[in-house]
């Protein structure tokens, strides 16, 4: 009672595809700059007119 079943493997190689949206990277790029240049100007808002008011 030897049952031999012929077993097909398909074997695929799974291919990781990235893709980069340059509108995505942009707007994210915006985005950051807007935060680094509104945390600038309130931080030279405090050195120029708030601290020499101590």
């Amino acid at each position: 009672m030897d049952q031999r079943r012929d077993i097909e493997v398909d074997q695929t190689q799974t291919k990781v595809e990235r893709k980069s949206d340059s509108s995505l990277v942009a707007s994210t790029f915006i985005k950051y700059l807007a935060y680094v240049i509104i945390f600038f100007g309130a931080l030279y808002f405090l050195v120029r007119y708030v601290f020499p008011m101590f």
